[in-house]
C-alpha cells in the first residue's frame, strides 16, 4: 500500500529550509573566520609595537649598571619588569660581554633558553615571543638581554571575541530556521493539497475536484488538474466501449488462427508472447497459457541447422527494424524437449489504428522433410559418393570463388593438387574393393590434417585437391609437407597384406594477379607432374615466374611429339665415358648410352626434359625398346673402333614392369650378335625395389647370358642396403646429389663413404656420378671409389664421333 505521507527529507519545505540554513551557516562561518584573521593581524602589530618600546627601555636601564657590574640593581630592575602587568614579560636573562649569564628573572633556565622566534606567528603554540637585544653604552656593546614577551592577554581577548561571535551566529541561525519554516509552510500548503489529490486519482477516484482558492501559479495548476481529470473520465468511458469491440474482433481472429496449418505466435512491443495457436503449441512444445508474458526467445528458440549456433529471433528483428522479416534458409526450431524441426518463418509488425507498431506476429511451418530431400539431392550433386568429399565440379566452383575473393579483397589462397603413388599396385594386387577402401581411409586422414577453413575434394580416381584459404604460400607448403609425411608413414592393411603409398603434391598460389580458374588447375596439374618427376612422394611449389613449370607445360604437348619422333626415327644415342679411378688400373673406360630426341628443326632435347615427359605419358617402354635395339646395332657396328670395356643401357621402371621385356631383350641381343658381357643395364634403385621379385628374376635371367647390372641413383631410397642381398647387382652408382656437394658437406661425404664401404664388402663395383671438379675427383680417389663419371671427366657426345684412336686418358 502506498503511503500518503511524503518523506521528511523529500518535501519542498524541508529542502528549502536546509538549503537556506546551509547558506546562512556558510556565510557566518566566513565572517567569523575573517574576524579571527583580523584579530591575529592586530595582535601581531601590537606585539611589534611593544617590542619597539621594551628594547630601548631595557638598554637605557641596564647599560650603565651592567658596565659597572651592579648586580643588585640589575636584579631589582629585572624583577620589577617580570612582575609588571604593563611590560608583560614572561622572563628576562642578562648576559655580559663575555656571553656569561649575569642576572635573570622569571621562570627560565639560563642554560636551556628557548630558541629565538623568527616571527610572531610561530609563538602562538607556547604564547611567548622569544627574542634578544644587545645592551650598549656609549656606542659600545656591554652585553645583551634575552627575554620572552607574553601573548596570553591577546589570546584571551581573541577567545572572548570568538565566543561572542558564535553566540550571535547561533541566535541568527535559530531565527532564520523559524522564519524559513513558517515561510515554507505558507508556500507549500496548496502543493500538499494537490499531492493528496493525485494520490486519490492514482487509486482510481477520477471524480475528484480540487477547489481553486488562489490566483497564483498554484491556483492555475489546480484548475488544469481539474480539466485533466475530466478528460481522463471521458477517455475511460471510450476505452470501455473499445474493449467490447476488441473482444469481439479477438474472438473472430482466434477462430481463424486455430484453423490454419501454420504456427502463429504474436508478441507485444517488448517482444513478450501474447498468443500461440495450436500448431505453434505443437511445434514449440509450449502451451499458450504458460507462454504468455514470456520473452519470445524462451518459447521460439531457433538455430542454424548446419552449425547449431543460435539465430536472431525473427520477431525480435521485426520489432527492432519495424519491417517484415523473412527467416534464414537453414533455420531450425528447437522444442522445449530438445526435438528440432526445420522451419520456414516470417515475422511482420502488428500496427495499431494510427499505424504505430504495437507488436509482431511470427508465422512458421515445418519443412523438415522437404529440406532433407533437398539436402540429399544437393549433397549428391556436389559430393563424391565413395569418400564423401566434395567432387570436382563443386571444387572448381569453390576455387573460382577463392579467385574472386583474391581479386576483390587482395587475399591469398593456395591449391594443392595431389596424386597418389603406388595406388595402382593396390588395385592390381587386391582388386578395386581394396582400392576403394584405401581411398576412403586416406580421405578420412586428409580431413584430420587440414584446417577448418580448408576444403578437400576428390578430383578423380586417385587424385585429391585441397583449397587452402587465407594462407601465405610458405604456410601452404608446410601443410602440404605434413600431408605428405602422414601419407608416407601410413600403412594400408588388406587381407593380410600391408601396402605403402606415397603422394606427389603440386602447390599453386591463388593470388590477385592469377588470370583464371582454368590456369590454376592447369598449373596445379603441371606442378604435381613436376613433383612426380622429382622422384615421386615429393612436393613442388609453383609460382608465376616458375621457369621449370613453364617448361613442363610445354611437355604436356609431348604426348603427340614423342610418338611422332618414334615413328620418324628422330632419336639419337650419345655416350658419356666412365673412367676407373685407380691410377694403377689398366682397365679401359666404360660408357653410359644416353638417349636424345631430335626436334623437327634438328635441335636436341636432353633427357632432363625428355624422360619426365615420356614417363608422364607412358612412352618410356617404347623409348627403352628403341634404345636397346639401336644401341645393340651401334655396338655391333662400331664396338671394335670404340674399344670400350662395356656399354650401359638405362631401363625405366615402366619397362621393367612389363612381362615381355625379358624376351625382347634376349631376342635383340641374339639378333645383334653382341657379346652380352659388353652390356650393362642400369636400373634406378626406386624402380628395382618397387617390384623387387620381378626385378630379381629379370636380372638373374640376363646375368645367365653374361649381362651385368648397375643400380642407379643408389642411396635415394629408404631401404637400399636391405635390398642389395636380393638383387644380383654388379655396380652401385652413387646418387649424384650426394657426390655433387660432398667436398663441402660432411653429411654427403659420410654417405658416399658408407656406400663405398658397403660396395667393397659385397664385392660390388662402385661408380660416382656428377663429378664436376678436380677437388671432388681427388676426394673420391681418397675414399676408394672404383669408377667416376661426370662433366669434369667427359661430356656426353654422339657415339658415332668416337673412334678407338680417340681414347682419352683419365684427367688429374
Amino acid at each position: 500500500m502506498t503511503s500518503n505521507k511524503t518523506p521528511f527529507f523529500h518535501s519542498i519545505r524541508t529542502r528549502l529550509v536546509i538549503v537556506s540554513i546551509v547558506i546562512e551557516v556558510t556565510m557566518l562561518g566566513l565572517l567569523i573566520a575573517n574576524s579571527l584573521r583580523l584579530m591575529t593581524d592586530v595582535m601581531e602589530e601590537r606585539t611589534e609595537a611593544r617590542l619597539q618600546t621594551v628594547s630601548p627601555l631595557l638598554n637605557a636601564s641596564l647599560g650603565a649598571r651592567l658596565f659597572e657590574r651592579d648586580h643588585a640593581s640589575i636584579n631589582e630592575i629585572l624583577q620589577q619588569l617580570v612582575h609588571s602587568t604593563v611590560a608583560e614579560l614572561d622572563y628576562i636573562v642578562v648576559f655580559d660581554d663575555k656571553n656569561v649569564a649575569y642576572a635573570q628573572a622569571g621562570k627560565v633556565d639560563a642554560a636551556k633558553l628557548p630558541a629565538i622566534d623568527q616571527n610572531i606567528g610561530l609563538s602562538l603554540n607556547d604564547l611567548v615571543y622569544d627574542t634578544s637585544i644587545p645592551i650598549t653604552l656609549g656606542g659600545e656593546t656591554v652585553g645583551y638581554a634575552r627575554y620572552g614577551l607574553s601573548l596570553a592577554s591577546y589570546m584571551a581577548s581573541k577567545d572572548n571575541i570568538l565566543r561572542q561571535s558564535l553566540m550571535i551566529a547561533g541566535a541568527e541561525i535559530l531565527f532564520t530556521l523559524l522564519a524559513l519554516g513558517l515561510a515554507g509552510f505558507l508556500l507549500t500548503r496548496h502543493i500538499r493539497t494537490l499531492l493528496v489529490a493525485t494520490r486519490k486519482i492514482s487509486g482510481g477516484d477520477y471524480d475528484l475536484h480540487i477547489p481553486v482558492k488562489s490566483r497564483d501559479e498554484i491556483g492555475v495548476l489546480a484548475s488544469n488538474f481539474n480539466t485533466m481529470t475530466d478528460a481522463i473520465r471521458n477517455r475511460i468511458a471510450a476505452l470501455h466501449q473499445s474493449e467490447l469491440e476488441l473482444h469481439e474482433e479477438k474472438e473472430r481472429a482466434e477462430v481463424t488462427l486455430h484453423s490454419i496449418g501454420d504456427g502463429v505466435i504474436t508478441t507485444d512491443l517488448q517482444g513478450r508472447v501474447r498468443y500461440l495457436n495450436p500448431v505453434a503449441e505443437t511445434l514449440t512444445g509450449c502451451t499458450s497459457a504458460e507462454s504468455v508474458g514470456k520473452p519470445i526467445e524462451t518459447v521460439y528458440r531457433v538455430q542454424d541447422q548446419s552449425t547449431g549456433s543460435p539465430l536472431a529471433n525473427p520477431a525480435r528483428l521485426c520489432l527492432a527494424e519495424d519491417t517484415v522479416i523473412s527467416g534464414v534458409n537453414l533455420a531450425q526450431l528447437v522444442r522445449a524437449d530438445g526435438r528440432a524441426y526445420a522451419v520456414e518463418e516470417t515475422a511482420a509488425p502488428i500496427r495499431g489504428k494510427a499505424g504505430k507498431t504495437i507488436g509482431a506476429v511470427l508465422v512458421f511451418h515445418d519443412v523438415t522433410e522437404a529440406r532433407e530431400t533437398s539436402r540429399k539431392l544437393a549433397h549428391q550433386a556436389t559430393h563424391d559418393a565413395l569418400t564423401g568429399l566434395i567432387n570436382r565440379r563443386e571444387f572448381e566452383r569453390q576455387v573460382e570463388d577463392a579467385l574472386r575473393d583474391a581479386k576483390e579483397n587482395g587475399t591469398n589462397h593456395a591449391f594443392c593438387y595431389m596424386d597418389l603413388d603406388q595406388f595402382k599396385v593396390v588395385n592390381d594386387t587386391c582388386g578395386h574393393i581394396a582400392g576403394d577402401g584405401l581411398l576412403i581411409e586416406l580421405a578420412t586422414m586428409l580431413r584430420h590434417r587440414v584446417r577448418d577453413t580448408d576444403t578437400i575434394a576428390r578430383l578423380g580416381g586417385d587424385e585429391f585437391g585441397i583449397l587452402m584459404r587465407n594462407i601465405p604460400l610458405n604456410e601452404a607448403r608446410a601443410l602440404a609437407e605434413d600431408v605428405r609425411n602422414r601419407i608416407r608413414d601410413y600403412r594400408y592393411l588388406w587381407d593380410g597384406q600391408t601396402f605403402e603409398v606415397g603422394i606427389s603434391i603440386g602447390v599453386v598460389p591463388i593470388r590477385p594477379d592469377t588470370s583464371a580458374a582454368a590456369d590454376i588447375f592447369s598449373n596445379a596439374d603441371i606442378a604435381c607432374f613436376v613433383a612426380k618427376d622429382k622422384g615421386r612422394n615429393q612436393i613442388h611449389v609453383s609460382s608465376l615466374d616458375d621457369v621449370e613449370q613453364a617448361r613442363r607445360h610445354l611437355e604436356m604437348q609431348w604426348s603427340v611429339r614423342i610418338p611422332s619422333a618414334l615413328e620418324n626415327d628422330r632419336f639419337v644415342l650419345h655416350c658419356q665415358k666412365i673412367y676407373p679411378l685407380d691410377a694403377a688400373s689398366v682397365e679401359s673406360p666404360r660408357c653410359e648410352l644416353l638417349v636424345r630426341m631430335l626436334e623437327e628443326d634438328g635441335s636436341l632435347i636432353l633427357p632432363g626434359r625428355l624422360i619426365p615427359a615420356a614417363e608422364r605419358f607412358r612412352h618410356m617402354p617404347e623409348i627403352d625398346r628403341w634404345v636397346i635395339r639401336n644401341a645393340l646395332q651401334l655396338i655391333a657396328r662400331h664396338g671394335t673402333q670404340l674399344g670400350l670395356a662395356a656399354y650401359a643401357i638405362n631401363l625405366s621402371g615402366q619397362s621393367l614392369g612389363q612381362e615381355d621385356l625379358l624376351d625382347f631383350v634376349k631376342r635383340e641381343i641374339l639378333r645383334s650378335g653382341v657379346r652380352p658381357s659388353l652390356i650393362t643395364f642400369e636400373i634406378t634403385e626406386t624402380a628395382a625395389i618397387r617390384n623387387v621379385s620381378h626385378a630379381a628374376r629379370f636380372m638373374t635371367e640376363l646375368k645367365k647370358m653374361g649381362c651385368q647390372f648397375a643400380l642407379d641413383d643408389f642411396g635415394s631410397g629408404l631401404s637400399s642396403f636391405g635390398y642389395l642381398k636380393m638383387l644380383p647387382v654388379d655396380y652401385l652408382k652413387i646418387d649424384g646429389s650426394f657426390v655433387r656437394n660432398m667436398v663441402h658437406d660432411e653429411h654427403d661425404h659420410s654417405i658416399v663413404v658408407a656406400i663405398t664401404q658397403i660396395a667393397k664388402t659385397l664385392k660390388i663395383g662402385c661408380v660416382a656420378e656428377f663429378i664436376e671438379d678436380e677437388s671432388t675427383l681427388q676426394a673420391l680417389k681418397e675414399i676408394g671409389v672404383d669408377y667416376g663419371q661426370g662433366f669434369h671427366l667427359h661430356r656426353p657426345e654422339a657415339i658415332t664421333s668416337l673412334t678407338a684412336a680417340e681414347k682419352q686418358p683419365l684427367r688429374g
